[in-house]
């Protein structure tokens, strides 16, 4: 009986564990993907490679991740960002969760002859 119940124990804490990783997953997937939109846009808006970093970093941060500037690159017309999000995995252990995002302009040409 007393090793079930230890069984049982390890089994939630594996399943917690899991838990946690996935919700911090899932948040450094959306971090990203809206760092690179916010660098894609200012470059966009022709505000230049550092603004565009700054603003990917600014959108990282309020979505709960960091974003180093190392890890965004502004290229032409095309944003890299890879974004980490730190997570309590047990007790005092933090565990990282990372994610990468990209986001490309592409010009848009409307047709008003038809």
């Amino acid at each position: 009986m007393i090793v079930a119940i230890a069984l049982g124990g390890a089994l939630l804490t594996q399943v917690g564990r899991l838990g946690a990783h996935a919700v911090a997953q899932a948040r450094a997937e959306i971090a990203a993907a809206a760092a690179a939109l916010a660098a894609a846009d200012a470059l966009a808006l022709g505000r230049g490679a550092h603004a565009a970093r700054r603003v990917a970093i600014d959108t990282a941060e309020a979505n709960g991740a960091s974003l180093r500037p190392t890890d965004c690159t502004c290229t032409g017309r095309v944003v890299t960002v890879e974004v980490t999000v730190s997570f309590r995995q047990m007790g005092p252990i933090r565990a990282i969760a990372r994610a990468r995002a990209r986001a490309e302009i592409r010009p848009v040409f409307a047709d008003f002859a038809r």
